[in-house]
């Protein structure tokens, strides 16, 4: 551990206008920025403190806490004042939390850092859909970061998830942001920017319901994912939209190598692994695509605009603006992002 004279170095001016508490702080966290103090370490105690400043002790405790709300250093009964993170105190600390990686999180992480600018230090971790991982990652970091945004999307019991949902009822307000996934049991206490995947994909399919009629068969590829399962909502939807629209439909769960792809059917596909299947497959066939079998795809990127593929997709970069935007101006809202088919002529 660091000495107390190597701490206290700078000393106290009793002829500052600078409240000597602030003083101390100072002393403190340009220790912590030198790492002369590193994280996890022990600050000197109350006493050491007062017998190398001379200040009181109502001084000395004013200055922790005033740290402590900085979450610079936080307290434990056992080992009092110890170091939680380097932090430049200019600077928001904000961990988002993916259940997943993939393109279109990246693309939602990028959106979200250039969003909130160069006054917040921005660090990412994923959850892989377990409930019980990211509580362990939320109780670890409470006292780090200032705010937590959160994908909820989970691949648990749903006992699990309700102890997810407890815990994030408790959180601090502001502390916690939902993005992607609305969770109905928190009512408006969580600000959140969400998906309506059941009625997303129906309205977005209505929109284009003029072009889908052409067809004979709509077929949905829904992969069965059991780690990073898709929402089932999407099914749903797809199902409802059929239903009202009297359509030959059929769910599948992949592209199998060698189909048989007939004229008059149409494909609506969730993963893009299963979407390059299928335009490799039917490039070696004598069927046009948009006229003979038609495609949509499932969430934009740049690759699917070169490629004119139809799309039914949210708006990544608007999601993230919507957090960034409820996070700085400390917005408790339940908002749906925007969710549309774009038309390119592959159906």
């Amino acid at each position: 551990m660091i000495t107390e004279v190597d701490i206290f170095d700078g000393r106290i001016n009793d002829n500052s206008s600078v409240p000597k508490y602030r003083q101390l702080s100072d002393l403190i966290l340009q220790a912590i920025e030198r790492k002369d103090i590193e994280v996890g370490e022990k600050l000197p105690s109350i006493t050491e403190i007062r017998e190398n400043t001379g200040l009181s002790r109502d001084t000395i405790v004013k200055a922790l806490n005033f740290l402590r709300k900085k979450r610079v250093i936080a307290s434990e009964m056992s080992k009092g004042f110890y170091v939680t993170r380097n932090v430049n105190l200019t600077k928001t600390k904000v961990m988002i939390i993916l259940n997943k990686l993939s393109n279109y999180k990246l693309k939602i992480f990028n959106s979200f850092v250039d969003a909130l600018g160069a006054d917040y230090q921005v660090d990412v971790r994923v959850h892989h859909c377990n409930a019980p991982y990211l509580l362990e990652i939320l109780t670890e970091n409470q006292l780090v970061y200032d705010h937590f945004v959160v994908m909820p999307h989970f691949n648990d019991e749903q006992e699990i998830v309700d102890t997810a949902i407890d815990y994030f009822r408790k959180m601090p307000t502001g502390k916690l942001l939902l993005m992607d996934k609305h969770l109905p049991a928190l009512e408006e206490t969580v600000p959140c920017i969400y998906q309506d995947f059941k009625m997303d994909i129906y309205n977005a399919l209505t929109s284009g319901a003029e072009k889908i009629s052409m067809y004979k068969k709509i077929i949905l590829v829904f992969p069965e994912n059991h780690i990073y399962p898709y929402p089932t909502e999407i099914k749903d939807g797809f199902e409802m939209f059929c239903e009202d629209m009297n359509c030959n439909s059929e769910i599948i769960d992949k592209i199998y190598p060698d189909m048989e792809f007939e004229p008059g059917d149409a494909y609506i596909i969730i993963d893009e692994e299963d979407l390059i299947n299928f335009l490799q497959q039917t490039r070696n066939t004598e069927l046009s695509l948009g006229h003979d079998v038609g495609v949509i795809s499932y969430n934009d990127t740049p690759l699917k605009k070169v490629l004119d593929i139809s799309v039914l997709s949210t708006d990544f970069e608007v999601m993230a603006d919507s957090v960034a935007y409820m996070l700085k101006k400390n917005k408790c809202e339940t908002v749906q992002n925007y969710f549309d088919f774009i038309d390119r002529g592959s159906l």
